[in-house]
């Protein structure tokens, strides 16, 4: 099984542990709400992600994988937690490598769209605005923080 199927299939099995097992010691993620986290932190963040979302359906498509890295386009379906609004997120996400592991993982998505579904009127409102993206991803800084202290 390549490198990213095993990662996408262990996040459609809700494995956080076998998804960390996947990334490098010296990993960094990013994506539009989490804009810079190390490799503890992208595995505190899949654990906190897959814990507190029940519903979580994925699909995924390897579209690229080589010795260097990859790109995967998917779909998550969700109830986001903090409003009860359903969400379809669609994403691409690229993949650089190192020893066989995840080194750096880029996930791109439109913050617009992903504000509108999961928080309604005001993602519509203020959703393309730097304001509400960045009062979304402190609140996410501030949800990790407390789920990798306990």
């Amino acid at each position: 099984m390549s490198l990213l199927t095993e990662f996408y299939s262990a996040l459609r099995s809700r494995d956080p542990v076998a998804m960390g097992s996947c990334y490098h010691p010296e990993a960094r993620f990013q994506d539009p709400v989490f804009p810079d986290l190390d490799a503890e932190e992208v595995r505190a963040m899949w654990t906190m992600l897959l814990k507190g979302g029940t519903d979580l359906k994925f699909d995924f498509d390897v579209l690229e994988e080589h010795e260097g890295g990859g790109r995967v386009r998917w779909d998550a379906y969700y109830t986001f937690s903090s409003t009860g609004r359903k969400v379809h997120n669609r994403a691409l996400s690229q993949f650089q490598f190192k020893d066989g592991k995840i080194l750096w993982q880029t996930d791109s998505f439109s913050f617009w769209r992903w504000s509108r579904q999961a928080l309604g009127p005001l993602g519509w409102l203020l959703g393309w605005t730097p304001l509400l993206r960045d009062r979304v991803r402190a609140r996410a800084a501030s949800k990790l923080r407390k789920a990798m202290a306990a």
